[in-house]
């Protein structure tokens, strides 16, 4: 087949039959691809993984996990965005104030239709394909394999559907096979039964990854066993319902989180990913530029390149340290970090605030690239100074690849499951909890990790703050808070917070209202995220620990003294964002209403059997 026809009919399967975003009238305009264009793409190997490819090519780019779903839409209380509420823009997400019309929530709801679509016509005609039922048993194992992938495909597209709308039109066939495509809301538990269905059928299909060395970018075994369990403990865990509007929970929720359990220990004892013994390296691997992430600790991760919208990732960019000038370029980054979560990490030996939070610009003075302390503060994980630079050189994008599920979230499902399950912490649950709290301290701070409780709510509790320190800035914390039914209480407990933070009282009393530093040289990619810290010019610190001696003590000036710059640090916190009505933390939040996003007004301008449930206040 010349490759010219060959082109044609791969467009036709990623992009003819698929929901596609031809005009605002409709969210589900549909071009058939011909039958006999299928039948060519799935009766040939080559073809039928470029048709998955374009099925994976769904989850990046700038309305996906390349931006919108990682750091816009999973604003909670260790990113988000701060700024003056405006529904229309992204800081609706950072209030829990998302107006129907916000073409965010539009265009990233519209792209993972698109990804269901491609995933079911995968599916079909993988079933369907002479490779699959008849072939050599090299291309049965092939046609299984792609399988399976496109059904953990199909369940991820679907889970972050239901984990941020609730009930939705759900379709598991190709559209082109489908009478009427104007469909109402599925319950958002038979959408969840379904594909964890899916994925049980999915773990048969394909391999784990020493038995196919396939790159942390295609779905393995422990890929779809981790993501099963998270969607498990998502469907067991509390949602806003729209009867009897409230939120609410499954009374069988238990068996969920059996399945959780199970699922994360068949991960566990295979062995095929472990913990990084470096935090940071984990990151660093992230960003293609040779470090790598020897012990597997990424499951699946969503691959960015090619400088493009659909392609690449803002990682880097719009997620992490300011670049205002200097040997790498601009990056003029938007989420912020909360304040109040860098005083949650310990002020000495834990490891993590310091890849996680950036509180530091770059900048270049005389010629030298230089550090400047700053707020508000920024990602840490994403930074453009630790990516190849021939992805981001006159680019907006830095090919920075997201995070979809790591062996550290296993291990914590993992507790967090048993203990449900057992009424209080085992052995096992125990041991996978330490396991990644031992990781993040300094050997010499590992005093400073507390006693590990073992009743069922204290444990609890330590995991809820264990995940809230290990995740920061990967796009879990909002979706934990829902299933936990915590969103509400966190929202009013971190506004009290920054409160405290401002004036300076109650577990902030030690915080300074202003720092004093002066510039120094950005070492950059040659040194760790820690050492880069502990090289910052700051008045008054301590050769010891520069930032613990000065973060963590009352400021005893309140000008800067000659040679340094003053920045605000506990007043960071501004009036307004401690007390005006639209610029709170959580402005807009109302409980059992605002969990979940409002469907975009052109689904349901275009849909008659649609409705708005929640979000704008119904």
């Amino acid at each position: 087949m010349k490759f010219n026809k060959l082109k044609s009919v791969l467009l036709s399967i990623t992009l003819g039959g698929m929901v596609t975003i031809t005009s605002c009238k409709d969210y589900l305009d549909i071009v058939n691809p011909s039958t006999s264009s299928q039948v060519i793409v799935f009766s040939n190997i080559r073809y039928t993984e470029a048709a998955l490819t374009a099925t994976y090519n769904r989850l990046m780019g700038d309305f996906a996990y390349g931006a919108r779903l990682a750091f816009y839409i999973s604003s909670a209380d260790d990113f988000s965005f701060l700024a003056e509420w405006d529904q229309d823009n992204r800081t609706a997400f950072g209030h829990f104030g998302v107006g129907p019309g916000n073409t965010d929530i539009y265009n990233s709801l519209v792209q993972l239709y698109e990804g269901v679509e491609r995933a079911n016509v995968a599916i079909k005609n993988i079933r369907l394909s002479p490779l699959y039922t008849n072939g050599t048993p090299q291309q049965q194992a092939s046609m299984r394999k792609f399988l399976g992938e496109a059904l953990t495909l199909r369940a991820q597209f679907y889970y972050e559907i239901v984990r941020n709308w609730g009930d939705a039109p759900a379709l598991f066939e190709p559209a082109g096979d489908t009478q009427n495509l104007y469909v109402e809301k599925t319950d958002r538990d038979v959408i969840y039964d379904q594909i964890l269905a899916d994925l049980l059928e999915a773990q048969d299909l394909v391999p784990w990854r020493n038995e196919s060395n396939d790159p942390a970018t295609r779905v393995t075994k422990a890929a779809v066993k981790a993501l099963r369990a998270r969607i498990a403990l998502a469907a067991g865990g509390y949602s806003l319902r729209r009867e009897p509007k409230t939120m609410a929970r499954r009374t069988d929720y238990q068996k969920y989180y059996e399945i959780a359990r199970d699922e994360c220990w068949d991960v566990m004892q295979h062995g095929d990913n472990k913990l990084n013994p470096s935090f940071e390296t984990v990151f660093r691997a992230l960003h293609g530029a040779g470090v790598q992430d020897a012990t597997n600790e990424i499951i699946w991760r969503i691959g960015a390149d090619a400088n493009s919208s659909s392609t690449d990732s803002k990682l880097g960019i719009q997620a992490g340290p300011r670049h205002l000038a200097g040997r790498y370029g601009g990056a003029n980054t938007l989420a912020e970090a909360v304040p109040t979560y860098f005083y949650a990490f310990d002020s000495i030996a834990d490891t993590r605030r310091d890849v996680t939070i950036a509180y530091f610009q770059v900048n270049a003075i005389g010629g030298e690239t230089v550090k400047q302390l700053v707020t508000p503060w920024r990602h840490g994980k994403f930074r453009k100074y630790w990516a190849d630079p021939s992805k981001w050189a006159g680019t907006n994008y830095a090919g920075i690849d997201w995070p979809m599920i790591r062996y550290a979230d296993v291990l914590l499902m993992f507790a967090e499951a048993d203990n449900e399950l057992n009424g209080g912490a085992t052995a096992p649950a125990i041991q996978a909890f330490e396991e990644v709290r031992r990781r993040a301290y300094t050997a010499d701070g590992s005093d400073r990790m507390g006693v590990t409780p073992t009743g069922k709510t204290e444990f609890f509790n330590a995991i809820v703050n264990e995940r809230f320190l290990e995740f920061g800035g990967e796009g879990l914390r909002r979706y934990d808070l829902i299933r936990w039914n915590l969103l509400s209480t966190t929202i009013r407990q971190t506004r009290e917070k920054l409160v405290h933070m401002r004036n300076g009282t109650g577990r902030f009393a030690n915080v300074p209202a202003r720092v004093f530093f002066k510039a120094t040289p950005l070492i950059g990619e040659s040194t760790t995220a820690i050492q880069e810290m502990q090289t910052l010019d700051l008045y008054g610190a301590s050769a010891a620990n520069r930032i613990a001696s000065v973060m963590y003590q009352p400021a005893q000036m309140t000008s800067a003294p000659e040679g340094y710059t003053s920045v605000n640090w506990g007043l960071s916190v501004s009036e307004q964002l401690a007390t005006s009505p639209t610029r709170i933390f959580g402005s807009q939040f109302r409980e059992n209403d605002r969990e979940l996003l409002p469907f975009p007004t052109r689904f349901l301008n275009t849909n008659a059997n649609l409705r708005q449930d929640f979000g704008v206040g119904q």
